[in-house]
């Protein structure tokens, strides 16, 4: 018995496989199975612009983060010794840390934002992309995109806790409660509350020195382009809290920059960017194709799923398998064992 039923699943297995040739080799040929069409920036989407360049490594943003939203200090057991519990000394984002400031360091570490023997520090928290596979993944639409200001956000009252965001996430943001008996997900929904109040993102609001800068992405993308263009050195009047916010801002001088804008097309396109001196694979930056991998797997189902055109393939091809291994068991008996299943 056991050996007929290893021979159905590797006939299975290769009824799979030709079903799914099937249906794809027509897809090909007619270069349907591209992705379905991009979604695009709301007009008057919100977003933050980090220059990792002003950034100091002060962490006001991350202990600003925990108080605007209640979330508990956290300190890893490696590091606990060192601080004695004194200080929240969270390595990376998790359920319980939605904002960190990381470092990059190399060799003498003598001069900042420099690739070899510098250092550079890299905000990492959720970057609300334009077209977020978090939200496509999401079964029961806890994960939602607002439709002014492009906020992505979690309902928890709406989540089932299948975690599909936290693997379907390219930036490995969403996190699990995983120590608590009733988990949930946790990610930076960028101050939503305090939005709604019209204040500003809480690490926005206190950075001293402009690195995290909140504003319209349309106004900030003009801005960072500025910086951008200006030659290394020259002074520049560098904004705080929001961009056009009325704020007093500081004079400094214009850092070495990477080219590159990042999340300006980064899977899609995200509504924070960065600009930094170090290059971006660097910093824990992932290097992505620009399009989003939600508009590629949406464009995958629509089209295999199209007329049922998989399923149905899929389950002629279980029934041809099906009738002929009942024939064969009739024509030769249970008893039969072929010379592949002897040697096994």
């Amino acid at each position: 018995m056991d050996l007929e039923r290893r021979r159905f699943l590797r006939g299975a297995a290769g009824a799979v496989t030709a079903a799914a040739a099937a249906v794809a080799a027509p897809v090909n040929e007619a270069a349907a199975f591209g992705p379905r069409e991009p979604k695009t920036l709301p007009p008057k989407a919100v977003g933050m612009l980090y220059d990792s360049t002003l950034c100091i490594g002060c962490k006001a943003c991350v202990s600003a983060c925990k108080q605007a939203n209640g979330m508990p200090a956290e300190q890893p057991a490696s590091l606990a010794a060192w601080n004695e519990g004194t200080w929240d000394a969270a390595e990376d984002i998790s359920g319980k840390t939605l904002n960190v400031i990381r470092v990059y360091q190399n060799g003498t570490m003598a001069e900042k934002d420099r690739e070899q023997d510098g250092y550079a520090f890299v905000k990492r928290h959720c970057l609300h992309c334009v077209d977020p596979s978090c939200i496509s993944v999401c079964p029961v639409s806890a994960m939602r995109k607002d439709p002014v200001t492009g906020i992505v956000t979690h309902n928890p009252d709406a989540c089932i806790g299948c975690r599909y965001c936290v693997y379907g996430c390219p930036f490995n943001v969403p996190q699990y409660q995983f120590d608590e008996p009733f988990g949930q997900i946790s990610k930076c929904q960028f101050c939503n509350h305090l939005q709604a109040e019209g204040k500003l993102p809480a690490c926005c609001d206190v950075c001293p020195t402009g690195a995290s800068l909140f504003g319209l992405v349309e106004d900030l993308q003009a801005e960072a382009e500025r910086r951008l263009a200006a030659q290394p050195g020259t002074l520049y009047e560098f904004p705080r809290g929001k961009l056009g916010g009325g704020r007093p801002g500081h004079e400094a001088p214009i850092g070495h920059y990477q080219p590159h804008l990042y999340g300006e097309k980064e899977a899609g396109g995200t509504q924070v960017r960065y600009l930094t001196g170090v290059p971006h694979e660097k910093l824990g930056l992932p290097e992505l194709p620009d399009h989003s991998y939600a508009a590629v797997s949406e464009g995958m189902q629509h089209t295999l799923y199209k007329g049922m055109i998989a399923p149905l393939a899929l389950f002629g091809g279980l029934v041809f398998l099906a009738r002929r291994s009942s024939k064969t068991y009739r024509d030769e008996g249970p008893a039969h064992i072929d010379e592949e299943d002897s040697s096994s």
